[in-house]
């Protein structure tokens, strides 16, 4: 674990002129000491979701009607597939991010011509089931999905994580205030501002995973497809906090 430190002293006055205030005022305008302390730290800790997105992408040279079809028919078992091994109960969940049919235009001779039809369903999948995400990919692939186009390690306990390092943070800030003021004669009065931040490197692994796995899939002498296990590992999430408070000295 890394910690940064920095502490600033700041102390002046500013005094009108006494023609100018009323006779009462002139302790009023002066600018209380202050001491500036700011503190970084960081940890990191092992994701606990991944999210990926699996297409299904099917064309046909004649008919969109049967682009549809077809895609339709390899969806439908993708879905089958997933929703039977996903656990919905710690949270897990299957969507529909987006759904496409159009014509695919190809140039020949300047002239714009109609190549086929493609449909494309792109499914997301969000599990805590990460020690399953290898046998997930491969066997929606093995299924007839056509890519997987993104793969995300996350971390759902953000907001519990972040407030346990804001809050050593914020200690290790206070007392390094009274360290500071007391070695120079005084004491903290009060807190002038405090600003607070905690961000993470969420882990992207970036894919290119197409249907180029079913070559690689091995056969069995009885001829059932026996998939090709994928290695994937989560690795670990970094989260950094910052303090940065300033203090008034007595």
């Amino acid at each position: 674990m890394k910690r940064f430190l920095s502490v600033a002293l700041l102390v002046g006055a500013f005094v009108l002129p006494l023609t100018y205030l009323p006779a009462n005022s002139v302790d009023a305008v002066k600018e209380q000491g202050t001491v500036s302390v700011s503190y970084s730290t960081e940890k990191e800790v092992a994701p606990d979701t991944v999210e990926f997105s699996i297409a299904v992408r099917t064309t046909d040279k004649k008919s969109m009607q049967e682009a549809s079809t077809k895609n339709k028919e390899i969806s439908n078992k993708v879905y089958e597939y997933l929703k039977s091994n996903i656990n919905t109960s710690n949270g897990d969940y299957i969507k529909t991010s987006n759904f496409s049919a159009t014509p695919v235009y190809i140039y020949v001779n300047n002239k714009r011509i109609l190549d086929k039809y493609e449909v494309s369903n792109n499914i997301i999948v969000h599990t805590k089931s990460l020690d399953k995400v290898s046998s997930l990919i491969d066997h929606s692939i093995s299924l007839g999905a056509t890519n997987v186009n993104s793969l995300n390690f996350i971390l759902s306990n953000k907001d519990a994580q972040c407030a346990e390092l804001l809050s050593k943070a914020s200690k290790q800030i206070r007392s390094r205030a009274d360290l500071v003021a007391a070695s120079l004669g005084t004491g903290i009065a009060g807190i002038k501002n405090v600003n607070t931040s905690c961000s993470l490197n969420q882990r992207r692994v970036s894919y290119g995973y197409t249907n180029m796995k079913l070559m690689s899939a091995r056969a069995s002498a009885d001829g059932v497809v026996q998939e090709a296990s994928t290695n994937i590992e989560s690795g670990n999430i970094t989260i950094y906090a910052n303090v940065d408070a300033q203090f008034y000295v007595k």
